[in-house]
């Protein structure tokens, strides 16, 4: 964990260090040398001030210098002053081009890391996700472990030219400010390991806030929260999580304060002490005021040095242990194994089986399926039917190979999908989920990410939302096609008109959702699960009639609550309780008078005629 030190936490550190110089190295190798050579010299600039001001002290106290030394000092001096002037404001630039680079290239890897796992268990997962969020605020860290190592070295630097400095003067002074930084360095590692810990400790806490803030700020959800006035509510419970976040934080600020503090305090009587030694020996005679100022000027610059040194370790040892996150999530192999020669997906000729499948989020979890086998003949259509929590998701889930089985295995004409290549076996898939997306994008590409091939392709996303019966709805738009479906920001051809982002209506993005599977209906297998939950009536039976024409012959497993879209399929599955209960045609289901039987009959008593309103002859 980032606040202890369990065995190996060193090597990690330092992995994680070169880690983050190579990302350095490629996001941004001239900015970061240019910033590293500035660092040094404006490091090196107090040094060449403090002996150019002794000099002239010492020159014009004396009266022995010629006046062209005495100028020539002053230049010097003057010169020091305008690098010491202008060389933080170049410094500046060039962190900024360092970090804005880098981070590009950190947030490039992040998310590449993320689309390499293959399934949803990491995305599931909360520790993942805190150490995700933790992550993203680490990739513009490689350029504040630059800056923690070039200002170790410009400490060290600073340090050890006012050491040199001040050692002839007084070899005692120099040891006991030397002495005085063993605290110091060992109070602020401490307390950098102690900030680490308390940033993943509030990662719950931060994260859940920004949950209901997401909320309080949605427009999805603003309908109930108006309605059923949620705003105090949910106000309150961000709140109480910033509260609880905040005490965490305060508890370690009050820590650092009196850390901090008393290391301020013990700098501040070295720093005194040798201020009136100095005052003394030049009272008696024994140092010249060149001597006095450079006593001033060492030990400040001393301090300065040695309190840079502490103070880079303790960045740097703060950012390592945070940038580790980074180097955590994007060096984590796939949630789901992959074979070493994953075998190409060929065309389905078969169909596709569940073998004795068992499955569960976690050993944790119950089981959601308990031994299924299930058939899908290629060509045919396999619905399955279920009460909530039966298992009909789960299914969905391992054919599109999001988790793999606990124990059995699922198989593509008869080859394991494991073994199978995953991208290709998705290609191979279309899909309208219960949950689909309604993406923040224009139309036209709102369908095409069904299938990115077509996305330049504007004749194959008409004929796809033709199919799906938006295409009326999408040309009327104000700039058609082109026309962003949200008002969060404004598109290229929007020149700041808020009218022109457009909202569309829950069935009309249904409508959108069924044009992307339209899109990919050259796909070996059609999964539709509840494809007609925001439509009415009407354009149910719309849909599901282009459905039965668009998936004759197809290979399908249709997802319905509504039974009644369900009844013409080749085959019907029943799941209760994670096993499969029945299974059969419709009529035979009907015939054999078991719980599809019963879902059937509840559902469609609800159309029949009530007798007592019926009027009698």
């Amino acid at each position: 964990m980032p606040d202890g030190q369990p065995p190996g936490a060193g090597r990690a550190r330092w992995s994680a260090g070169l880690a983050g110089l190579r990302l350095v190295g490629r996001g941004a190798p001239v900015a970061a040398a240019g910033f590293a050579l500035v660092t040094l010299i404006a490091g090196a600039a107090p040094i060449a001030t403090a002996w150019l001001l002794k000099l002239v002290l010492d020159a014009v106290a004396a009266g022995g210098a010629s006046r062209s030394q005495v100028l020539w000092a002053g230049a010097g001096l003057g010169l020091a002053g305008l690098v010491t002037a202008v060389l933080p404001r170049i410094g500046d630039y060039l962190r900024g081009q360092v970090g804005r680079k880098v981070a590009l290239v950190a947030d490039d890897e992040l998310y590449q890391a993320v689309g390499r796992q293959v399934g949803l268990a990491r995305l599931e997962d909360p520790v993942f996700l805190d150490r995700l969020r933790l992550a993203q605020q680490a990739a513009a860290m490689p350029v504040q472990l630059v800056e923690a190592g070039l200002g170790l070295a410009r400490g060290m630097l600073l340090g050890l030219g006012f050491v040199g400095s001040l050692w002839p003067v007084s070899p005692l002074l120099t040891g006991l400010v030397l002495l005085s930084a063993g605290p110091v360095l060992l109070g602020e590692l401490a307390l950098a390991r102690r900030r680490a810990g308390v940033h993943l400790q509030i990662g719950p806490a931060e994260r859940r806030e920004l949950f209901y803030r997401g909320l309080l700020d949605s427009e999805q959800a603003a309908k109930e929260i108006r309605l059923f006035g949620l705003a105090g509510f949910l106000r309150e419970r961000m709140l109480g999580e910033r509260r609880t976040a905040d005490r965490t934080l305060r508890r370690a600020d009050r820590r650092e304060l009196a850390v901090q503090g008393g290391l301020a305090l013990l700098n501040a009587v070295v720093a005194g002490a040798g201020l009136l030694w100095a005052v003394g020996q030049a009272y008696a005679g024994q140092l010249s005021a060149g001597d006095v100022a450079m006593v001033i000027a060492a030990l400040a610059g001393v301090q300065s040095g040695v309190n840079a040194v502490v103070n880079a370790l303790a960045q740097g040892h703060e950012q390592l242990l945070l940038f580790d996150h980074l180097v955590a999530v994007t060096t984590a192999p796939p949630d789901l194994p992959q074979a070493a020669a994953a075998r190409p997906v060929p065309p389905l000729r078969h169909g596709i089986e569940l073998r004795d499948v068992w499955f569960r989020y976690s050993d944790e979890h119950p089981w959601v399926l308990r031994g299924v086998d299930l058939h899908v003949p290629a060509g045919a259509a396999v619905g399955l039917v279920g009460l909530n929590g039966s298992g009909k998701s789960t299914i969905v889930k391992l054919l599109c190979r999001f988790y793999d089985p606990t124990r059995g295995a699922v198989l593509w004409d008869g080859v394991d999908v494991r073994e199978l290549d995953v991208a290709q076996l998705r290609r191979r898939i279309g899909a309208v989920f219960q949950d689909y997306m309604e993406y923040d994008l224009s139309a036209a590409e709102n369908v095409a990410v069904g299938d990115l091939t077509a996305l330049g392709d504007r004749a194959r996303l008409v004929a796809a939302a033709t199919r799906a019966g938006v295409h009326p709805v999408l040309d009327k738009l104000p700039h058609g096609y082109d026309t962003l479906l949200t008002r969060l920001f404004f598109g290229e051809s929007d020149d700041g008109d808020v009218t022109t982002g457009v909202r569309l209506s829950g069935g009309q993005w249904q409508r959108v959702a069924l044009a992307r599977a339209y899109l990919r209906g050259r796909h070996d297998l059609m999964i539709l699960d509840e494809p007609s939950a925001g439509l009415d009536a009407e354009a149910e039976a719309e849909v599901h009639q282009a459905l039965r024409t668009h998936r004759s012959g197809r290979t399908s497993v249709l997802v319905s609550h509504r039974l009644g879209t369900l009844r013409d399929a080749d085959a019907l599955v029943v799941l209760s309780d994670g096993r499969v209960a029945e299974r059969g045609t419709h009529r035979e289901l009907l015939a054999a008078g078991g719980v599809y039987a019963r879902l059937f009959r509840l559902q469609a008593d609800g159309y029949q005629p009530d007798d007592a309103l019926v009027e009698q002859p």
